[in-house]
């Protein structure tokens, strides 16, 4: 019987989970000697590599001495909610990283709500002690303070702390320890976390967390193996949530040593593996004992709260940049997303557009982005909240939003914030000379405030937010109050005509760029949208005057990004995304045709 320790790594945005890993390879022993590692090694694909964020939950395993540890390094951000907690259901122990000059922030919350409610034991780690304003103690007062708010039984309330600096490779019980290695954490691991329960004679009981793609094998299911034995080649009962039953044979069994896949012929209850064989294996399906099937809880996964329209680009510069253009493509390559991405859903909506509905814009942003990189040219629409209707009544989703800020900008977000719904729930000065305010509001109320936020914060406001619940609808919420500059033309912009536009707002755009009518080139610097022409050149006469001739200054333009876009816009605007560029423009690129859908909106709303 192997000795096996299930765990997973669970902590806020960028407190360290994924360098931790990192040095936990290293130091096992699993990678050899003359082996060549990436830094943040499990971050692999890259977008996760720009940002330095973790987007899809990953495992690995090392060998600590007769122990066969299995790690999953989770996202740290709660528009992935639904990755980890499916992952929690899988492990026997959590490592929960806290920043030790941060403390408890709302992802941490979150995910450790589910491990606590899943009955899991945590092992604190304060990481990133080195950090000169770090407050280990006062971190590990906030951890406490948040279990016994979360209902931790006395068990868990007695859990242990190391305190590490997992950039620099070492981990220790006490803050005057000596700093060495990780050899602490390894013991903690090994001490703390329950070995799984099972045993390896009983009827083989296997659930599918999380799903993997091979062009030759076709659908892979990585499953905790929870009871029994998985063998290579045997027959096994695959049970879907609904009830459905659907033998087949496991063609590869796939097992896991450090960053490397290794096939294996059998793995025994404790295990996580990967499976191939199974045709429609789901997330949540449980692979049983033909003579004897068991099913288990199916999983239960968090509903989408966001949803944004993707549809085929119609604009004049359609098909020139992209090499994937048609609504067949975009769907082929949304159907192929949604078997592997859980959290989403898509549905077509006819006229060659689809609803794609996930956790929040950064999810689907990074959709997008990954989307735009293969080659595809789309348009997206303005994100909208996911409404639901409960006994006659609208609710929408809210959301637990906290906010570091410098004390002189406390007053312009509490302001603005307001207008949004928002409600404040707490306000706790920070040692650093920041204040820490925290609010409830409706989802509806964050799309577009992020930009505005940083631009109001001078860039040094840090916010977060997570999913709370559904509440009754509350009523209109204020979005953006500049309007855009709109070119009324096609063709190339000029520099002399950009030039006379600056004084009216910021723009988008820089000389030679491509431009049409109908394409917002720009944000006004007051509300309502203004129709603008960027191709005007110079008036060239046969005269000379000293001046005239002077170089032309422009000020940078802004660079919109795709989330930055997609926050920005408005109901009547949309994102088109190409591979080499994302533009911005209005839904009715004929100026007639927008002023009869802005008077034919305003008689609904008088009506």
């Amino acid at each position: 019987m192997q000795k096996i320790k299930n765990i997973a790594v669970i902590a806020h945005v960028d407190h360290g989970k994924t360098t931790l890993v990192d040095g936990l390879l290293q130091q096992s022993g699993t990678f050899a000697a003359h082996q060549e590692v990436d830094e943040r090694a499990m971050d692999s694909n890259d977008i996760e590599k720009e940002r330095g964020i973790t987007i899809l939950s990953k495992n690995t395993a090392i060998t600590y001495g007769d122990h066969k540890i299995n790690i999953i390094d989770t996202p740290g951000h709660a528009d992935f909610g639904g990755e980890v907690e499916r992952v929690l259901k899988m492990v026997d122990g959590v490592l929960l990283l806290v920043d030790a000059q941060e403390g408890v922030m709302p992802q941490t919350k979150f995910v450790l709500k589910k491990a606590i409610e899943l009955g899991l034991k945590p092992v604190v780690v304060v990481n990133k002690i080195d950090k000169p304003a770090a407050e280990p103690e006062r971190v590990v007062d906030e951890v406490f303070d948040l279990l016994v708010a979360l209902d931790a039984s006395d068990e868990q309330l007695e859990f242990p702390v190391l305190y590490a600096a997992a950039r620099d490779g070492y981990a220790k019980w006490n803050l005057e320890d000596e700093s060495t290695d990780l050899t602490p954490l390894f013991e903690a691991i090994l001490e703390h976390v329950p070995y799984p329960e099972g045993s390896a004679d009983a009827p083989t009981q296997a659930q599918v967390f999380t799903l993997d793609y091979d062009n030759f094998v076709g659908r892979i299911g990585v499953a905790r193996i929870f009871n029994g034995l998985l063998k290579k080649g045997d027959e096994y009962l695959l049970i879907k949530a609904d009830g459905e039953k659907v033998k087949s044979r496991v063609s590869k069994l796939i097992g896991f040593r450090g960053l490397d896949r290794i096939e294996i012929d059998e793995a025994e209850a404790g295990d996580i593996v990967a499976i191939a064989g199974f045709n429609d294996i789901d997330v949540g399906d449980t692979v049983a004992d033909p003579a004897n099937p068991a099913p288990l809880d199916p999983l239960h996964i968090e509903e989408p709260t966001l949803s944004v329209i993707f549809s085929v680009n119609d604009g004049p510069l359609a098909g020139t940049e992209g090499k994937h253009v048609t609504s067949n493509k975009i769907r082929e390559r949304l159907e192929k997303e949604m078997e592997t991405n859980i959290a989403m859903r898509m549905e077509p909506l006819g006229d060659a557009s689809f609803k794609v509905s996930g956790r929040g814009e950064l999810q689907i942003g990074i959709l997008a982005e990954n989307m735009r990189r293969e080659g595809f040219e789309f348009l997206l629409a303005r994100p909208e909240v996911v409404i639901k209707e409960e006994n006659g009544v609208r609710m929408e989703p809210f959301e637990h939003l906290v906010i570091d800020v410098p004390e002189e900008f406390q007053g312009t977000v509490i302001e603005k914030l307001g207008k949004r719904k928002a409600e404040m729930t707490s306000m706790t000065p920070m040692p650093d000379g920041t204040v820490r305010i925290e609010f409830e509001i409706p989802a509806r109320g964050l799309i577009g405030f992020r930009s505005e936020f940083l631009t109001d914060t001078k860039g040094e406001g840090v916010m977060n937010h997570s999913f709370l619940e559904y509440r009754p609808y509350t009523g209109s919420v204020e979005s953006r109050t500049q309007g855009a500059l709109i070119s009324m033309d096609n063709g190339e912009a000029v520099a002399f005509s950009l030039y006379n536009l600056q004084a009216r707002g910021t723009l988008f755009i820089e000389p030679q760029a491509k431009v049409y009518n109908g394409m917002v080139i720009g944000e006004s610097a007051r509300p309502g949208d203004l129709e603008v022409n960027p191709l005007k050149g110079k008036q060239l006469t046969n005269m000379r005057s000293s001046g005239a001739d002077d170089a032309i200054k422009l000020v940078p333009p802004r660079k919109m990004t795709l989330e930055q876009a997609m926050e920005w816009i408005e109901e009547d605007e949309l994102v088109e995304v190409t591979p080499e560029n994302i533009r911005i423009r209005k839904k009715h690129l004929d100026p007639a045709a927008r002023r009869r859908a802005l008077r034919d909106k305003k008689n609904a709303a008088q009506s």
